[in-house]
């Protein structure tokens, strides 16, 4: 006999029969605004680890609190019941126009500033913490953005990409330890604070969440960061190998000789190149170079040339501005000199240094050997 309580065209309820439909969902919201995947717009939904978050970041009721991507407003709401000043840096019109309906006529509508447009092209204002779920798709520049910020801020609770969560706290010798994790780290402080999995959000993403928190180092190391840069690039381009092998191809000696004698050109003529607090401001956002994202997906990095870059060292430059070389080191780069083949390994073997492993070297290990390579006048930008 049929099922009395159904139709062959939907399930009958009361006051009639439910069609049936093939639509998916609609990613929408409680205001019926549509949320775009391909703007990274998933909104975090559940109101325990929106308050989650805010208890971790230690909101005061003094601070001015910088939120990215504010979206509807689920989080900023919460920031603003704790906060002195919440300021939102929104790309999208829509969402703009539902924050400010959001707020309007709250006791905290005052204390919200909107700053609509683009996060990466924006002039930030001060603050003293930054809250964000942030867009993954800007991750690295996003966070090297924040960390050239001045005066610098207390720190930053920022959701990201689990994975790439992971590499931002990943420590010497793991797994995941990369080019990411150093330069943040010589940065900032870091640590995970809680994982999120993707049914928290709407529309969920393919991939689950983790809260990062980044407390950046006051004052930060005195180095030249186009400098760090070349160094970091070069020893993570085979980031398995001994330092002695990577610095014994070719076309890494011959980029650097370059470098050295440019440098002893300089210095005759009373040339300088140290910068200024303008110039360290945009070394520090270079890290983050929207092409860095690849650095994050190095696979099994195992010593078959391949590093965090995907690029094998034939198309290293040391230019520190990560400019293409492509070919260079084999085609038209000429020799190198004996002399600075043996100056080069001289700094790495007399210092113990020409053994150690990019993968499991210490931030102090490499600040120590970029001012070792500095000393004797070779330079990677």
């Amino acid at each position: 006999m049929p099922d009395k309580g159904k139709s062959k065209d939907g399930l009958r309820v009361a006051g009639g029969v439910q069609k049936k439909t093939n639509r998916k969902e609609a990613n929408t919201g409680v205001s019926g605004l549509e949320f775009h995947k391909s703007k990274g717009q998933h909104i975090l939904k559940n109101p325990l680890v929106v308050q989650a978050i805010v208890d971790k970041a230690g909101v005061k009721g003094t601070d001015v609190v910088l939120e990215i991507g504010p979206g509807t407003g689920n989080l900023t709401v919460k920031l603003l019941e704790k906060a002195k000043k919440v300021i939102a840096v929104e790309l999208d019109p829509r969402m703009v126009l539902e924050l400010q309906r959001r707020v309007q006529g709250t006791p905290y509508a005052n204390n919200l500033q909107i700053i609509h447009g683009d996060f990466m092209r924006v002039e930030l204002p001060y603050f003293d913490l930054c809250v964000a779920n942030i867009p993954y798709n800007i991750s690295s520049p996003l966070t090297f953005k924040l960390l050239a910020h001045r005066p610098a801020f207390r720190a930053a609770v920022i959701m990201y990409q689990h994975e790439f969560a992971m590499r931002l706290v990943a420590k010497p010798g793991d797994q995941l330890y990369s080019r990411l994790a150093v330069n943040t780290q010589l940065l900032a402080r870091t640590s995970h604070l809680l994982k999120v999995g993707k049914n928290n959000f709407r529309p969920p993403p393919k991939v689950d969440s983790s809260v990062v928190r980044i407390e950046p180092r006051h004052p930060p190391p005195p180095v030249n960061f186009l400098e760090w840069d070349g160094l970091v690039r070069l020893c993570f381009s085979r980031k398995n190998k001994t330092l002695g092998a990577i610095f014994r191809q070719a076309n890494t000696l011959q980029a650097l000789e370059a470098n050295y004698r440019m440098y002893q050109a300089l210095k005759g003529t009373g040339g300088g190149a140290a910068a200024g607090g303008g110039a360290a401001s945009a070394g520090i956002q270079t890290l983050g170079s929207a092409n860095d994202d690849a650095m994050d997906h190095d696979g099994a990095d195992e010593d078959d040339g391949m590093g965090d870059d995907g690029d094998d060292d034939d198309a290293m430059t040391v230019d520190g501005g990560g400019g293409s070389g492509r070919g260079k080191g084999r085609k038209g780069g000429g020799r190198v000199s004996p002399e600075f083949k043996e100056l080069v390994m001289k700094v790495l073997t007399d210092n113990g240094l020409d053994t150690n492993r990019s993968s499991k070297m210490s931030q102090e290990e490499f600040l120590q050997l970029l001012a070792l390579f500095n000393a004797a006048g070779i330079h990677f930008a």
